[in-house]
C-alpha cells in the first residue's frame, strides 16, 4: 500500500523518478517476496539513473556540439587515414582531462577532424565532464561583442572554467592584436588547470604566421605544443576517395 506522506516527500525533494519507483512497487505483487534491502536497492538505483542521464542530456546540450551524433566506435580507421587507434581509444577514457592535458588534432578540410573533436567531447560528457564546442571565429566574435558591451571578463571566466574547450577551425584565419591577447588570457587561465582540443588544418609551425606578434605566439604555444596528445589525419577513405564529410553524412558548411 502506498504512503501518501512518504511519496509526497519524495516529490517535494525532486527525488520524481523515485517516487514512481516507490510508487510501481507498491503495485506489484511480485515484490513483496523481496527484502527491504533489495527493493530500497530497486528505487535507489532508478533515481541515480534517472540523474545521471539528466546530467548527460544537459551536458550534451550545453556542449553546442556541431555533430551531436559523432561517437569514437564511428570513426573511420581505413589505412589511408593512418589513424592511431590506441591513442584514441586511451582518449576516450578521459584521462588527459583528468591530467588537464590537451590535445591537436590535426589534417586538412573534410579530414574529419570536428568529427573526431565531437566524439571525444561526447565521452567526456558521459563521464561527467563540462564541455563546450565552438568555433574560433565565433569565439573571437563573442570576446569582441562582450567587450563592447562591458560584460567581457563574465563571459572570459565562463570560457574560462569549463572542463574541456573544444576550439574548431584553430588558427584558421590571422588574429589582430586584440584577438590574439584575449585568446592569450583564456589558454593562459586553461593551462595546467582544464583541457582544450585544438582541430586545426594547420601544424604548431604553421600557427606563427597568424598571430601579429612573435611574443604573443610563443606564449601561447608554449602552453600547448608541450602539453598535447597529437593525433595527424589524413583527408579521404583511400578506397572511396570521399572526404570524412560525406563518410560521416556531414553537410558542409
Amino acid at each position: 500500500m502506498l504512503n501518501q506522506p512518504t511519496y509526497d516527500k519524495l516529490v517535494k525533494m525532486r527525488m520524481s523518478a523515485m517516487a514512481d519507483a516507490y510508487r510501481q512497487q507498491t503495485e506489484d505483487p511480485t515484490v513483496a517476496s523481496l527484502s527491504f534491502d533489495e527493493r530500497f536497492a530497486m528505487v535507489v538505483d532508478v533515481e541515480y539513473w534517472s540523474r545521471h542521464n539528466n546530467r548527460l542530456k544537459r551536458n550534451i546540450h550545453q556542449a553546442a556540439f556541431d555533430q551531436p551524433h559523432a561517437a569514437l566506435t564511428d570513426i573511420n580507421y581505413t589505412a589511408g587515414r593512418l589513424l592511431d587507434r590506441p591513442l584514441i581509444e586511451a582518449l576516450g577514457t578521459c584521462e588527459y582531462i583528468r591530467e588537464r592535458h590537451n590535445v591537436i588534432i590535426m589534417g586538412a578540410t573534410g579530414s574529419g577532424k570536428t568529427y573526431i573533436g565531437c566524439a571525444l567531447g561526447m565521452e567526456a560528457c558521459k563521464q561527467g565532464f563540462t564541455v563546450k564546442y565552438v568555433r574560433l571565429p565565433e569565439l573571437l566574435e563573442e570576446l569582441a561583442i562582450a567587450r563592447g558591451q562591458g560584460s567581457f571578463k563574465k563571459v572570459l571566466a565562463q570560457w574560462k572554467k569549463t572542463d574541456l574547450l573544444i576550439l574548431d577551425e584553430w588558427m584558421l584565419i590571422s588574429l589582430t592584436e586584440t584577438e590574439a591577447r584575449d585568446l592569450l588570457e583564456i589558454i593562459h587561465a586553461r593551462h595546467k588547470r582544464a583541457s582544450t582540443i585544438f582541430c586545426s588544418q594547420f601544424a604548431p609551425a604553421g600557427w606563427y604566421s597568424k598571430f601579429p606578434e612573435a611574443t604573443i605566439a610563443d606564449a601561447i604555444l608554449d602552453r600547448i605544443v608541450h602539453d598535447s596528445y597529437t593525433i595527424e589525419i589524413r583527408g579521404a577513405d583511400e578506397h572511396s576517395q570521399k572526404s570524412m564529410r560525406e563518410v560521416y553524412g556531414v553537410s558542409s558548411k
